[in-house]
């Protein structure tokens, strides 16, 4: 009887390549996906980002409070603050359709933002020149509507015999805004 000296077969582990590689692929694809999602919502958030030129345009002093639609948000610690500069703003004439905490959640500093779509540019430079050092936060709505959001600075209104004088320099500085840009 001869011995064979032929190696022996190599045994399979019984594994099959398969399976792994149909994980591979799901992840590959799942990944795929989250990286579509990221990039459609960063071109959404470029398109709906305001032109950093975008400035108010000049709006007239006769601007008629009684027509403006304003909402008063409080983003600051001090209760009741949007209830108070709301009875204040109605005082002076203007419609405040709305009193409440921000509901964007955003963190405002300084005396606070105006908010504004490209409707409201002119009603905006109008609210905010009865606040001292308001910033001016424009948005994508498609209504005139303007938001005050108060933040932990905010003081008190500008007088109201003294607002002229600011809507002037508003304009003025709007002005010279456009010019550099």
């Amino acid at each position: 009887m001869a011995v064979s000296t032929a190696p022996a077969p190599a045994r399979r582990s019984g594994r099959r390549p398969i399976p792994p590689l149909i994980f591979l692929l799901v992840l590959a694809l799942i990944a795929l996906g989250v990286w579509w999602k990221v990039l459609q919502r960063d071109e959404e958030r470029r398109a709906a980002a305001p032109d950093p030129c975008t400035t108010i345009s000049a709006a007239p002093v006769s601007v008629d409070p009684a027509t403006l639609q304003i909402r008063v948000f409080n983003a600051s610690d001090t209760e009741g603050l949007a209830a108070q500069v709301g009875t204040e703003l109605r005082d002076r004439g203007m419609q405040v359709t709305e009193v409440a905490n921000d509901p964007t959640q955003r963190e405002v500093v300084g005396v606070g933002e105006v908010r504004f779509g490209p409707e409201g540019r002119n009603q905006a430079m109008f609210v905010a020149a009865n606040f001292p050092g308001l910033l001016s936060v424009p948005d994508t709505r498609s209504n005139a509507v303007v938001d005050v959001a108060l933040g932990p600075g905010y003081a008190g209104l500008v007088p109201l015999e003294q607002v002229p004088v600011a809507l002037a320099a508003a304009q003025s500085e709007a002005a010279v805004s456009a010019a550099n840009c």
